[in-house]
């Protein structure tokens, strides 16, 4: 063994060499105790299955858990005869019964315990004679945790990148070896206190029966009963060969009328027949295929590390063929409740997010299992439309199960017609980021074809002539109240429907449909211009100005991440975006959470703010994290950065943030390429390593003593680049397949054929 891991150590030493990332030990997570907490974990996971390594009094804990394991019973009360837009508009222009509204649809929500992600198990070994804790080390380089003991316990354990299984092994371990499959309570008598969606509703609310855990010689099973005929297996199973334990564990679901999966046990049976070596070679080869997509180097070394970390958990949670990324993902809370808000898909803002990095950060093949998830449930997404808006094209609720189905909430945002507009833009940066003419064809355009089909109809033409909703929202804004609802277009709901259109009309004309390209335009034409106070400052709607401190910048969604207000587009943009965020920093962060921040640094670095965007990054990751990296929602010192100091976990504050520093770095949006177009003039010594930019070009940059000194761009669809020079003085150092056609205003266009690379260096006459 001693030999195979030397030979790893060499093979993937030259590995990195080749790539040139810079990925170091410096960005792992490095203790000298194990955390006492469940979100101070270590965490490890492949978008399937995940794992939180801990201590539990004097047992190390692995928080076991699986993405589809899922309680998907229809939200009670929710589908009765009012279910219906129409009738919720009537009520709101009555404005004489809006408590039956939030009865009938909000209330459901904190009250009934499912619909829910549930959690998995605990797999608990017992170290009291090992004494205490040495140390404690995430290689997020190779996605494996080492735990060592004073008296010489070491364990390695890891979850296979591609596998359904996680694998441990214990070394110089003296006397007997007795894992414990933990499950979960869901016979425990109801807990004293509070009960929302926040904190979580007891487990033994679900109503199961509680499962049975069996033991036969090395091995353990738990199987648990779910609501409809789901079900669950856990297993975990080990063999000892001297002072050596090694063992694998898995989880297994199964739906009613589904076609059968491999049980636990049989993967973990299967796990322990195969090489170990061999496994674990297969493991860090998709890790390094991972590492290899993008890098980056930034003197801030807590920023830098903070992304690294980010990428690390992106790599964990967002994979193709596995469930997309929900509150906590494969990470569910392991407090013996259900979930802070259920650990469902948030579309208000919480999926959205978490997919921000995926573009410019090089890694669209696991951005693509969010939109695979949302094509597989379009059927459910038009019932929905159907039954709630009666009209056609597609909806999305704000708030969905594992399969798609609504589960209430407040409305505004729950249930509001503009969520798939939202989504609709993670299709079309999939596109733009990837030109991939067969996804633009057969999935882009048709998802916004049928978004903007439905905002067609639902919406009308107000007496000035200009198309609206029949009421609009903005997420949260005056909470749940009848006075979340606006007479007119409110910003939020406004750029998304300027969004849907300007997107149809592009794509449409992109596949030669110039019928329904000038179709959209001229619906597109038809909408207003965005709400502003006298200070050019984008306000929540007309009639309400920004405030009061809110955590949702729905106000302004125009600025990022829809890019419809452009600093690029002179004077009177960068007025309104300059302005606007100005406003949010003035009004303050009260009751801002942890992706307030993160958010904000992208506005920011699109304001080429550096300075800005640096500092609301160090914030977040100095005020709202935990020690593992974990966003936790509030204000973990308490210094004023947020009224909130709660620490509900959930991952859309971990992948803004990576999106922001992105957004320092590289920017393609207004139609060309900008390399650090927003960093902090101390970073003068930063680099990264093919990041992406919109048109499918790949781009690679430095600058040293504050100076830009290269730039490299390789396409890989072909086409024209257009970048903005950050050199008085350069020469083309090489290229390939790439031939320089204009040079006017500072902006070089450059023709790529597929596959062509260009290097351009400074300071040359």
């Amino acid at each position: 063994m001693q030999r195979f891991i030397q030979l790893t150590f060499l093979f993937f030493f030259a590995l990195q060499g080749t790539i040139g990332f810079a990925q170091s030990q410096s960005h792992n997570l490095q203790f000298d105790t194990l955390a006492t907490r469940w979100d101070e974990a270590i965490p490890l996971g492949n978008g399937t299955i995940g794992a939180l390594i801990w201590q539990k009094q004097d047992h190390l804990r692995f928080s076991l858990d699986r993405a589809d394991l899922w309680d998907e019973r229809p939200m009670k009360g929710l589908h009765r005869k009012e279910f219906s837009y129409q009738w919720v508009y009537e009520q709101v222009q009555k404005k004489t019964n809006y408590s039956q509204v939030q009865k009938y649809f909000d209330e459901p929500y904190d009250a009934e315990p499912a619909p829910s992600k549930i959690p998995g198990a605990g797999l608990e070994f017992d170290t009291k004679g090992w004494g205490k804790v040495k140390s404690v080390h995430l290689d997020i380089n190779t996605a494996q945790c080492e735990v060592r003991w004073i008296n010489g316990t070491l364990l390695k354990t890891y979850i296979h990148a591609t596998k359904p299984f996680g694998w441990f092994r214990f070394e110089n371990v003296a006397g007997n070896f007795t894992p414990e499959l933990i499950p979960p309570l869901y016979q425990a008598p109801p807990t004293k206190g509070e009960v929302n969606s926040l904190v979580g509703d007891d487990l033994s609310k679900l109503g199961y029966k509680q499962g049975s855990v069996r033991r036969r010689g090395n091995s353990i099973t738990y199987r648990q009963e779910g609501w409809g005929g789901f079900s669950y297996e856990v297993n975990v199973r080990w063999k000892r060969t001297g002072n050596v334990i090694d063992g694998a564990w898995s989880i297994s679901s199964h739906q009613e009328n589904s076609a059968a999966a491999p049980a636990a046990g049989s993967v973990t049976s299967a796990a322990l027949q195969q090489n170990s070596d061999a496994n674990f070679m297969s493991h860090q080869l998709w890790w390094k295929t991972f590492w290899s997509k993008s890098s980056l180097h930034v003197p801030d070394r807590l920023i830098e590390k903070q992304w690294y970390l980010e990428q690390y958990k992106f790599g964990s949670v967002a994979r193709r063929g596995a469930p997309p990324i929900s509150l906590q993902a494969v990470w569910t809370a392991d407090n013996g409740r259900i979930p802070p808000w259920k650990g469902d898909y948030h579309h208000d803002l919480n999926t959205q997010l978490s997919y921000w990095p995926s573009y410019s950060g090089n890694h669209l093949e696991e951005g693509m299992g969010y939109l695979d998830h949302l094509d597989a449930n379009k059927a459910n997404y038009l019932r929905y439309t159907k039954m709630y808006f009666n009209e056609p094209g597609l909806a999305v609720p704000g708030v969905t199960t594992l399969h798609g189905a609504e589960m209430g909430g407040w409305i505004q945002y729950s249930l509001s017609p503009t969520v798939s507009s939202w989504l609709g833009q993670h299709y079309y940066l999939q596109w733009r980021y990837s030109m991939d003419k067969d996804f633009l064809k057969k999935r882009a355009y048709p998802w916004i074809k049928d978004v903007a089909t439905f905002l067609e109809n639902i919406t009308v033409i107000d007496s000035n002539g200009k198309r609206k909703l029949p009421m609009s929202s903005s997420p949260e804004i005056n909470d749940n109240s009848l006075s979340a609802w606006f007479p007119d277009n409110t910003n939020y709901d406004l750029s998304l429907m300027k969004f849907t259109f300007h997107a149809a009309a592009e794509l449409a004309k992109e596949l030669g449909l110039s019928h329904a390209a000038d179709h959209w335009s001229k619906i597109y034409a038809q909408f207003g211009d965005f709400a502003l106070t006298k200070n050019n400052e984008l306000m929540f709607a007309p009639t309400m100005a920004y405030n009061q401190s809110h955590r949702h910048f729905s106000n302004a969604m125009a600025i990022y991440p829809l890019g419809l207000i452009k600093w690029e587009d002179g004077a009177g943009s960068r007025s309104i975006i300059k302005n606007t965020i100005h406003l949010l920093d003035s009004v303050g962060p009260a009751y801002w959470c942890g992706y307030s921040y993160s958010w904000l640094a992208s506005l920011k670095a699109r304001a080429k703010d550096g300075e800005g965007a640096a500092k609301d990054l160090e914030i977040f990751s100095k005020a709202f994290c935990s020690i593992n990296s974990f966003h936790l929602n509030g204000d973990q010192t308490k210094s004023g950065y947020s009224k909130f100091t709660y620490r509900p976990f959930t991952l859309e504050g971990n992948f803004a943030f990576a999106s922001g520093l992105q957004e320092m770095l590289l920017q393609s949006y207004a139609g060309f390429i900008e390399v650090f177009p927003a960093v902090p003039a101390s970073w003068t010594d930063i680099s990264f390593h093919t990041l992406r930019a919109e048109g499918a070009f790949l781009v690679s940059a430095k600058k040293e003593n504050g100076q830009v000194s290269e730039i490299k761009i390789t396409s890989e669809k072909g086409g024209l680049a257009k970048l903005k020079l950050p050199f008085k003085t350069w020469a083309t150092a090489s290229k390939n397949k790439a031939k320089i056609i204009d040079n006017q205003d500072h902006i070089l266009s450059i023709h790529f054929e597929p596959g062509g690379a260009i290097l351009l260096k400074n300071g040359y006459e």
